[in-house]
């Protein structure tokens, strides 16, 4: 440990600058994704004064200024400086690069959660949305009056399966039929 310090106080300031929002930063990022991992990114509270905040998104996951993006900046900016700390002497220049890549860091992601948020779907429907769809006959639907078969619907994106009467006529297997009406679980076709 009086290793690490040692060669922490030997640094240039940039460079204590650099070394500190990566490793600082890093660390928070780890703790951040093992607890998305586990399902607790949300569910950590905090209480400061007037402030109530959740630790992981007090800006919400795509928003700037959530604590997730500031911390991705930190991560990216401090790499980038450690990284091209080297390569670049002008220090100013060496600033801007960092921060291009901090800013870099948090677009991307916002725009990862973002797209992520899209693949988010409620597989929750209403029977009664089935109303006006057209469906496929799956089992055999016979003359009204004469009983049941089944068909397949699509609703909110997945195939569900129900049973079926007629209003009228007979339908056959793989007929295109349209929902009229609907009895308790069942559907009535035409």
């Amino acid at each position: 440990m009086n290793d690490l310090l040692t060669w922490f106080q030997g640094l240039e300031p940039a460079a204590k600058v650099f070394w500190g929002c990566a490793i600082i930063s890093s660390t928070i990022f780890l703790i951040q994704a093992i607890l998305t991992m586990i399902g607790m990114d949300h569910d950590v509270d905090f209480e400061v004064g007037d402030f109530d905040g959740d630790t992981m998104d007090t800006g919400g996951a795509a928003s700037l200024f959530s604590v997730r993006s500031l911390v991705n900046f930190f991560v990216g900016f401090g790499w980038a400086g450690v990284s091209f700390y080297d390569d670049i002497s002008n220090k100013a220049v060496l600033y801007f690069q960092a921060i291009c890549v901090g800013c870099l860091f948090s677009y991307a992601t916002i725009f990862l959660i973002k797209k992520m948020k899209k693949l988010e779907h409620n597989g929750a429907y209403k029977i009664a949305d089935c109303v006006g769809k057209s469906c496929d006959v799956y089992l055999r639907i016979p003359a009204a009056g004469e009983g049941r078969g089944k068909v397949q619907i699509s609703l909110n994106g997945s195939i569900h399966e129900f049973d079926a009467e007629s209003t009228g006529e007979a339908f056959a297997t793989g007929k295109r039929v349209k929902v009229v009406a609907v009895e308790g679980t069942v559907l009535k076709v035409e």
